[in-house]
């Protein structure tokens, strides 16, 4: 896994502006453009197709290809194309009024009517349709015929279309000295006892707790102001970037995010910067919904470990970085993906599945750390509470890095939504275990317990964020505990014995009173909006204040109910749709303070805009957490008070680390934006220190 180093090529328009289309792109990826049949000239115009150029540069080619030759979408000519036009959307309108009201996935609705026909213009320009005067238009587009296909364009090779038979390939690139491999040989049980080890960061988490929690205290509240950046990390590759880095005696492993289908592994001095050795990971074909991220490699046994978009496990020499092995997860072509940082846990590599908008299963699946041959998996969708046969396409997805406990033989993660997301009428029931926190015995994947948050989703109120394991009092007594901050907003809290709920914390983000409403086709506001409450973004918990630390946003959304396409085989299903708000848009973020022992929200910051990431706590008295304007911000713990901020100049939209080197404090985090929330991208790693 590894690559010739060369530079990835860079579009600093589109990667300033990728946001909602790209999604869409996903979804029109998906979308065979199937009924419109072949325009006749004055179709579209020219000019229309020129400005949907532009449109599209911006928006839709991280996904499709800046030649619509596809990539983590499909191609958009060709002859698979000239397939797909016959097959999904019976009329012009049907298909105008999916791609215009459920697309892009993260902000549906969110560009115009003309710009929409624009884009539709520019695609039929590239694919040998005639223009002529008079425009597009999206009142009439049920007059546009698309087929017969142009043959020209049908008979044109596309070799990103073709049917992959590969799954990728690898390059590598030594830069620095190579370290011994003993040195960065992390055992189980460095990983059991990793405060016996407080300079390193061992685990996606810190520790299996997920806590996030580190006992250095050189940096600490009464010195934070005086911290500096030492240096400044670019590796390449420009996007979305959510890696944790991982640190074990001075070296640093992170993975970057995935441009023009090629994602980089790295090994870095961590006092320095310098790169040691970097490899490269080519993809083949892939669907995301959420961004071309990854958040972060597993190091164990003398090896790092990274899964992919293409839904590949793969296993690299920690001293060199080459491959020793590659196997599949599960099936990309039908909607499986991989953005987690795996689990490690006494010789078993632990992963979960990527791909809730996809009519797919979600699974949790052990693999050993030595061969990568499956030694367990567990499906996430129970077949007892969905209708009919819908648990076979129920959704349940796991995005996020479980946390494990090792006494209690659990490892403990969040579940995704059902699928369909937003409409609920082909899968009657509680469609477990969909939306909840589920235990399973770490030897045998087999079920502990569970307790889900939200039963029969169809707000996206899924549970994404990582379980974070401590303990609590319940009724006098200190019981050990699990809690997970919910899309809801609420931060529950689970006796990790039972799986019973303890208590639910006080709301750290707004609530609407109709916040369960039903949605309806005239559609019905609510807080939160699908992305939460609390995203992806991993809360810290300090066991000295007993408090956990969780970003939040508010984003008012409208949610409209729609024709259910049903089940496409590849394709997207949402079923319905939600839109921000665009007359007086709530778009904020809330940083949040709850103490454990009682639910109640301690403190809290107020940002300007949500906020996804992840946080930091330390026993220095400090708390840390990036913002989408590219400030990262440090927090007295106990009081709230903001001591320190730097800006990095993209979206600090990344969980940050500590460590030390040579008895030296670090403070480590990415720097690269959000897809998501459409933040500046960037590429830096970014390590801070004390000024002298």
């Amino acid at each position: 896994m590894s690559a010739k180093a060369g530079p990835f090529a860079r579009c600093s328009l589109l990667r300033r502006q990728a946001r909602s289309w790209l999604t869409a792109a996903v979804g029109m990826a998906a979308l065979p453009l199937a009924a419109l049949s072949a325009p006749a000239a004055g179709d579209y115009t020219k000019a229309q197709a020129q400005a949907g150029a532009q449109i599209y540069a911006a928006t839709c080619s991280v996904c499709h290809g800046s030649r619509l030759q596809g990539g983590a979408a499909p191609a958009l000519t060709g002859a698979a194309f000239a397939q797909a036009l016959k097959t999904t959307f019976t009329t012009t309108s049907a298909l105008f009024t999916f791609i215009s009201t459920q697309m892009p996935v993260n902000n549906p609705g969110s560009l115009s009517k003309q710009q929409n026909t624009q884009v539709l213009a520019f695609i039929l320009a590239e694919n040998g349709y005639p223009a002529g005067r008079a425009p597009l238009s999206a009142a009439h587009l049920d007059k546009v015929a698309l087929l017969p296909y142009p043959e020209q364009q049908a008979n044109k090779a596309s070799g990103a279309n073709l049917e992959i038979a590969n799954i990728g390939s690898a390059s590598r690139l030594l830069v620095g000295a190579l370290p011994e491999k003993e040195s960065v040989t992390i055992s189980d049980t460095m990983m059991d006892s990793v405060d016996s080890r407080p300079a390193d960061w061992l685990l996606h988490g810190r520790d299996y707790s997920n806590q996030r929690f580190s006992p250095l205290k050189d940096i600490n509240a009464g010195n934070v102001s005086s911290l500096v950046p030492v240096a400044l990390v670019q590796t390449g590759v420009t996007s979305s970037f959510e890696t944790t880095p991982i640190v074990v005696n001075g070296i640093m492993y992170a993975t970057t995010p995935v441009v023009d289908n090629k994602m980089k592994v790295l090994a870095i001095r961590a006092n320095s910067g310098e790169i040691i050795w970097e490899s490269t990971y080519t993809l083949p074909d892939f669907k995301i919904c959420c961004g071309p991220v990854n958040r972060g490699a597993a190091v164990a046994y003398g090896n790092v470990y990274v899964v992919t978009l293409d839904d590949r496990l793969i296993a690299l020499d920690a001293a060199n970085g080459a491959v020793l092995w590659n196997v599949a997860v599960a099936d990309p072509k039908v909607g499986y993906s991989e953005t987690m940082a795996p689990q490690v846990h006494e010789g078993k590599i632990i992963v979960g599945s990527a791909g809730g908008e996809w009519p797919i299963r979600g699974f949790v699946a052990a693999f050993d750390a030595a061969t990568g041959k499956e030694a367990w998996r567990w499906q996430s969708t129970d077949p007892q509470s969905f209708a009919g046969d819908a648990w076979r396409r129920g959704g349940g997805m796991v995005w996020s890095t479980p946390a494990i406990d090792h006494a209690r033989d659990l490892v403990i993660f969040s579940t995704g939504n059902p699928n369909p997301d937003l409409y609920g009428a082909g899968r009657k029931g509680d469609n477990l275990y969909t939306d909840s926190i589920v235990a399973l015995h770490a030897s045998t994947g087999k079920l502990a317990w569970f307790y889900q948050e939200v039963p029969h989703d169809v707000w996206d109120y899924d549970a994404v964020s990582n379980v974070v394991l401590f303990d609590t009092v319940d009724h006098g007594k200190t019981v050990p505990a699990a809690g997970e901050a919910g899309k809801t907003g609420w931060f529950y809290i689970l006796n990790r014995e039972t799986g019973k709920l303890i208590r639910r914390s006080d709301a750290f983000v707004d609530q609407s009173k109709n916040m369960f409403s039903q949605p309806t086709e005239e559609g019905v506001q609510m807080l939160p909006g699908a992305n939460g409450g609390a995203e992806w973004s991993p809360p810290a918990y300090s066991p000295l204040t007993h408090s956990v630390y969780i970003l939040g946003m508010n984003q008012l959304m409208t949610f409209t109910t729609g024709k259910d396409p049903g089940v496409q085989p590849g394709m997207m299903r949402l079923g319905s749709a939600f839109t921000n708000v665009e007359k007086d848009p709530v778009q904020n973020g809330v940083f949040s303070a709850i103490n454990v022992d009682t639910g109640k929200v301690v403190w809290q910051y107020k940002a300007k805009q949500p906020l996804i990431g992840g946080a930091l706590a330390t026993a220095g008295n400090l708390v840390f957490m990036g913002e989408g304007d590219g400030y990262f911000d440090a927090f007295d713990a106990t009081s709230g008070a903001k001591l320190w901020r730097f800006n990095l100049g993209a979206g600090v939209n990344a969980p940050p680390i500590t460590y030390t080197v040579n008895g030296v404090q670090y403070i480590a985090v990415a720097a690269g934006g959000n897809f998501q929330m459409g933040f500046p991208y960037g590429d830096t790693i970014a390590i801070f220190k004390l000024a002298k």
